[in-house]
């Protein structure tokens, strides 16, 4: 896989979320909204079952379907992928972020799952790392494995193979982030402190991971920081002027379970709550077993994170 492509699937996600949270929010001024999220819009009845979770409470708040709780303005939880499809090749989801979000407590939980994080294939009998679940069985097993992992049901998928992001980033006039350390990426500079970062700086920025003390966890920090700051440019849609190229670009690399009407209920209920993100980190550490390298991640943090998702209940 080049390196072209080895960018894109870093940073895709981010269209996906914010066509999620923002194209929504345009839907009364533009009537190409709904058009384009039928083009968007999966069938996933038949690729995910409900999940039931072994956590009674966990059971109890979830087992009304997705959209009869997001029509109620209860708290619903989202898996972003991150994908490169190629004729032939299916890819990998070498990007996948759980946000998880409250309208009552306008609060919204948003962790990177790593990549290598090894666990229950479900569907494949056997462990391996988490991203090869969609290479193996594609949306329907990259959710099963991720329920499994975090034993918390996920009511909404986006999923994106994206070859415009930093077109992306230019319409909504650029990002600004907070860097925590000076960096160089193929003769890019990047100072420490506040940036402003156009669309083919944000690229970049998005995938620096050799010269990070942290790795792959640090890129992840990096990913969460412009979700964060284009949400929040996402919610002034009305400030974008080249909406129409915004949504021909979701349209063609955007596929999702949400229908127009959920999307419609998700614009109108859970506004405030993207207000208000808290950004986690799923603990662990780098260990080879057969040879691989895996990222481990033991029963007390999967434990912690399951809390987190429950208390956003």
């Amino acid at each position: 896989m080049n390196r072209k492509r080895k960018v894109l699937i870093g940073c895709g996600v981010l269209t996906a979320l914010i066509l999620f949270g923002g194209l929504a929010y345009g839907w009364r001024m533009y009537n190409a909204v709904e058009d384009t999220v039928s083009l968007m819009y999966e069938q996933v009845e038949e690729v995910k079952p409900l999940y039931v979770s072994k956590d009674p409470e966990v059971k109890q708040a979830t087992s009304a379907p997705a959209p009869e709780r997001l029509a109620n303005r209860e708290s619903v939880t989202i898996l972003a992928l991150g994908v490169d499809e190629r004729a032939g090749d299916r890819g990998r989801s070498d990007t996948m972020i759980v946000l998880s979000i409250n309208p009552v407590k306008e609060t919204m939980l948003m962790f990177n799952i790593p990549r290598d994080t090894r666990t229950e294939i479900i569907g494949r009998g056997k462990a391996d790392k988490i991203n090869h679940a969609y290479a193996f069985g594609g949306v329907e097993m990259s959710l099963a494995t991720v329920e499994h992992f975090l034993d918390f049901p996920i009511d909404y998928y986006v999923k994106v193979n994206m070859d415009g992001f930093a077109h992306l980033v230019d319409l909504f006039g650029g990002v600004e982030v907070n860097n925590d350390f000076a960096f160089q990426l193929d003769g890019q500079s990047f100072a420490a402190g506040q940036l402003s970062l156009n669309g083919t700086d944000a690229l970049a920025y998005s995938r620096m991971r050799m010269d990070d003390p942290r790795g792959d966890l640090g890129r992840n920090t990096r990913q969460r920081q412009i979700i964060q700051a284009l949400l929040q440019d996402a919610m002034q849609l009305s400030t974008v002027t080249k909406l129409d190229q915004l949504l021909h670009t979701a349209g063609e690399y955007v596929r999702t379970n949400a229908s127009f009407q959920e999307m419609r209920n998700f614009a109108m209920g859970y506004r405030n709550a993207l207000r208000s993100s808290r950004s986690e980190e799923i603990n662990g550490e780098g260990r080879k077993i057969g040879g691989v390298w895996y990222y481990i991640v033991d029963d007390q943090e999967r434990t912690r994170i399951h809390e987190l998702l429950k208390a956003q209940l």
